[in-house]
């Protein structure tokens, strides 16, 4: 038995609560994909906060702390503004709000690219503070030394290549990439690299399909497509795009739901019952006896 922290959904508060830590391994996460294929595809959702986490974590393998909270949670108008800082807070709270999902943080941009060391001391860090499993980071071959850095020393690193979020200055925008001979080359060698550098997994994002499906083929660790393809070893998504929390949503996401409405409409009615005075009612006010 492990002590951990489960929300109280009675009262919002976070309690100490014995329970038994029944988290997916990252052996185990490798270990499900055997002779090159994925009989059950993995299930990757985000999650920022401990409560998104509590939810979602029976239905996902992993849950992934994204630096897309920047745009998500802070209003950012990218991924690059997101500091250490910030994973650090929401990774801990998704650690507290989860029992199963293997949890991976992603490492923000500044916090890794300068050095095997730098990323080193951030990753440490993000572990130590947050009691997460993995961490999460860009690039490919420029990239692959730092993977093996980080692995051998006992830090599990989920690569992510294609479309490369912390790059979008130098890629010019956020479009989907490998439409040219050079550039599926390259994104093919970029997967290579960091799989063969000791990632554990790596995620395949925004990439023309024939990309991802030779990633898969390819490499003995799954790969985990967004905007990539179905026969990838396992899929993410932005929870709050799954959920339809935003009006525009990229080509590669499904909507499974349109919680901006229900949010929206749920807020007038409670609006308009304050402005009636109908709310409080009798039920909802403290009586002398």
């Amino acid at each position: 038995m492990s002590t951990t922290f489960q929300l109280d959904t009675a009262t919002s508060r976070a309690n100490p609560t014995p329970a038994p830590m029944k988290r997916l391994t990252v052996p185990k996460v490798m270990q499900r994909k055997k002779d090159g294929t994925t009989e059950e595809p993995l299930v990757m959702l985000t999650a920022y906060t401990a409560r998104m986490a509590q939810l979602l974590d029976a239905h996902c393998d992993i849950l992934l702390v994204g630096d897309s909270l920047g745009q998500v949670i802070y209003g950012l108008p990218s991924t690059l503004p997101v500091t250490l800082d910030m994973m650090v807070a929401h990774g801990a709270a998704v650690v507290r709000g989860s029992y199963q999902s293997l949890v991976v943080i992603d490492m923000p941009f500044g916090s890794y690219e300068a050095s095997p060391q730098q990323a080193f001391a951030s990753a440490s860090r993000i572990m130590a503070e947050t009691g997460a499993a993995a961490v999460k980071l860009e690039g490919g071959v420029a990239m692959a030394e730092t993977v093996r850095f980080l692995s051998q020393r006992g830090i599990p690193v989920m690569g992510h290549v294609g479309l490369t979020p912390q790059a979008v200055n130098a890629l010019g925008g956020y479009m989907a990439r490998g439409r040219s001979e050079a550039e599926e080359a390259r994104i093919v060698e970029d997967g290579k690299a960091v799989a063969d550098a000791g990632a554990f997994a790596v995620v395949v994002e925004g990439v023309v399909e024939d990309i991802a499906i030779t990633l898969t083929r390819e490499l003995a660790v799954p790969t985990i497509g967004i905007g990539g393809s179905a026969q990838c070893d396992g899929q993410v998504l932005v929870a709050e795009d799954m959920l339809g929390m935003f009006e525009r949503t990229p080509r590669f996401v499904k909507r499974y739901n349109d919680l901006a409405r229900i949010i929206s409409d749920t807020a007038g009615e409670f609006a308009a019952e304050v402005r009636s005075r109908s709310f409080p009612g009798e039920a909802q006010v403290y009586k002398a006896k």
